[in-house]
């Protein structure tokens, strides 16, 4: 066991004395030490039940032989960090969290690892995590808030978000806009709707790394308990099979990932988590893989906000595992990789059944021939920028209209509720990127507010930073390179025509090719002040040196 060196011999008596300290007995000190992350905290709701979970991830594993020692891990909440200050700071912590995890890890000598995350970069954050330490690891998620109810119809995050813009717009009354406050978000647990924590719980199903129901079973419900205890169970049986993180986590486990995410409509998100857990694992994945896999994989599932069915829903339908077996029936995914059940794909979906058609369409009768998310390319987004195509509706698919131009959300915000935005237009928001800034913050006010106004028809959004899981409509975000790295986006000018064809995988600055080489020939990127730790990411960012880029 990696712990012997830490446990045996008279050199390690002090070592041992501290685990003593702590009150382990002999018989604990003995047995393998696995490591149990914990990101419970008490401001996030995805977060406030992993206690219990990890109370049940820790009798699972004494259960099967082992000594459950519980450290922590951060975790923010995007939903309460969103249109502040705050979402500077959501996708630098994914880095903290994997570089303090290993750092946790490696310190302490741990024979095996449980995860147990929830929220947006929690997840991918451990997922890294575990790449690098390559132990015997298995998650759990904390799981999925159940939907909300008004007017008899079911409610999530993103209701509540483009609830305010209804109310901009005199559409609800105050009463309304109470109503959804208190009743949106009614229990603990990740956000109901495919955003991007139920996204990567579900997507950490699909690469192998976590049981069955990981990514589905609600956070109120006792399942989720059991789970963890046979989570805590399954991590020991992979210590003494010797299975690990990276022979799981291979090219075509990540692969099946990808096609998983399409059929199911993920968040866009993904498309910046997928390459980073991959390049943990020694893979490079780029985004024209995304469209490849995009082009063969039917989209299965339209869960909020792309439709109005939730997470509870794919549950009750059978969840991840019915998806990839419908998957399977085409010959769409791997079966042969392993997983941390010590059984193969193919062999854990074998019988999981799609036990309702309405929400998880059978692969003969999809949403779409195509995956859920696309990846757009043109003079205005050369390295590429993502759309999540599912949640498009079908007269946006192809738009082209003016461009409103800001050089931050809260400018566009402003300009959506004073009412200056019009059917037709195309805001762009800039210096929203990684290093521009800095920390790409998800722009899920300036869409809901567009949604809510009732403007989702006609007007589309695009920025060099990102889109929360929980936007809607013909949004085009992680558009590379970014303004404060040159980018095409920091050169458009009021009133500049843009063109967005996602069928045919283009997004266009429609300007003379002449022009836009003066405008960039003459492009001097604007800064920013900065201070503290933003300061210091920006600059690994520039360097090239931060997990938080595509790679």
């Amino acid at each position: 066991m990696k712990s012997d060196s830490l446990k045996i011999g008279t050199q390690n008596a002090p070592h041992r004395a501290l685990y003593h300290a702590l009150g382990l007995t002999e018989e604990e000190i003995e047995r393998p030490l696995v490591g149990i992350v914990s990101s419970y905290n008490e401001i996030v709701p995805g977060h406030m039940n992993i206690d219990k979970i990890v109370d049940a991830v820790k009798i699972g594993v004494a259960m099967a032989g082992g000594t459950p020692i519980v450290f922590p891990a951060i975790a923010v909440c995007d939903g309460i960090a969103m249109g502040h200050t705050g979402m500077k700071y959501s996708l630098v912590t994914r880095d903290l969290i994997a570089d303090s995890t290993e750092a946790m890890a490696l310190a302490h000598g741990f024979d095996a690892l449980v995860m147990v995350p929830n929220c947006d970069k929690n997840v991918p954050g451990l997922l890294m995590a575990a790449a690098r330490l390559n132990v015997p690891t298995v998650f759990v998620s904390g799981g999925p808030m159940l939907a909300g109810h008004v007017d008899g119809a079911k409610t999530s995050f993103s209701s509540i978000s483009e609830a305010v813009g209804e109310f901009n717009a005199g559409k609800i009354t105050e009463e309304k806009l109470r109503e959804y406050e208190c009743k949106t978000c009614p229990t603990c647990g990740s956000c109901s709707g495919m955003y991007t924590a139920n996204s990567m719980n579900c997507l950490t199903e699909a690469l192998g790394m976590g049981l069955r129901g990981n990514g589905t079973i609600p956070a109120v419900y006792s399942a989720r308990i059991e789970l963890a205890k046979h989570a805590g169970m399954a991590v020991m049986d992979m210590l003494r099979k010797n299975i690990r993180p990276r022979d799981i986590m291979t090219k075509d486990a990540i692969m099946n990932a990808l096609t998983v995410d399409m059929a199911l409509g993920c968040s866009t998100n993904s498309m910046l988590h997928l390459p980073a857990i991959a390049h943990e694992c020694g893979i490079e994945i780029n985004l024209d893989i995304a469209n490849r896999i995009s082009e063969k994989t039917p989209n299965l599932c339209h869960l909020a906000p792309a439709g109005r069915t939730y997470i509870e829903e794919l549950d009750e339908a059978g969840g991840v595992y019915a998806v990839m077996n419908e998957l399977s029936k085409k010959g769409l995914l791997h079966t042969d990789c392993i997983t941390v059940t010590g059984k193969t794909v193919g062999e854990n979906i074998k019988n999981c059944v799609n036990l309702n058609h309405d929400v998880i369409r059978p692969i003969e009768n999809p949403y779409s021939q195509t995956g859920g998310i696309a990846v757009l390319r043109g003079n205005l987004a050369p390295e590429g920028s993502v759309v999540k195509r599912s949640a498009v509706l079908p007269e946006m698919l192809v738009h082209e209209g003016p461009a409103r131009v800001f050089e931050s959300e809260e400018d566009a915000q402003a300009a959506i509720n004073a009412g200056k935005i019009v059917p037709g237009d195309v805001v762009v928001i800039r210096y929203e990127g990684p290093k521009g800034g800095p920390g790409m913050r998800e722009m899920l006010n300036p869409t809901s507010a567009i949604m809510g106004m009732g403007l989702g028809n006609s007007v589309a959004l695009i920025t060099d930073g990102r889109f929360s899981g929980a936007t809607r409509g013909a949004c085009v975000g992680h558009v590379s390179p970014e303004a404060a790295s040159g980018g095409p986006i920091g050169v458009v000018e009021e009133g500049d025509i843009i063109s967005i064809n996602i069928p045919e995988n283009k997004i266009e600055l429609k300007v003379d090719e002449a022009v836009l080489n003066e405008r960039m020939k003459n492009f001097v990127p604007k800064k920013k002040e900065l201070s503290g730790y933003l300061k210091r990411y920006a600059a690994l960012v520039s360097s090239g040196a931060s997990g938080a880029i595509l790679n």
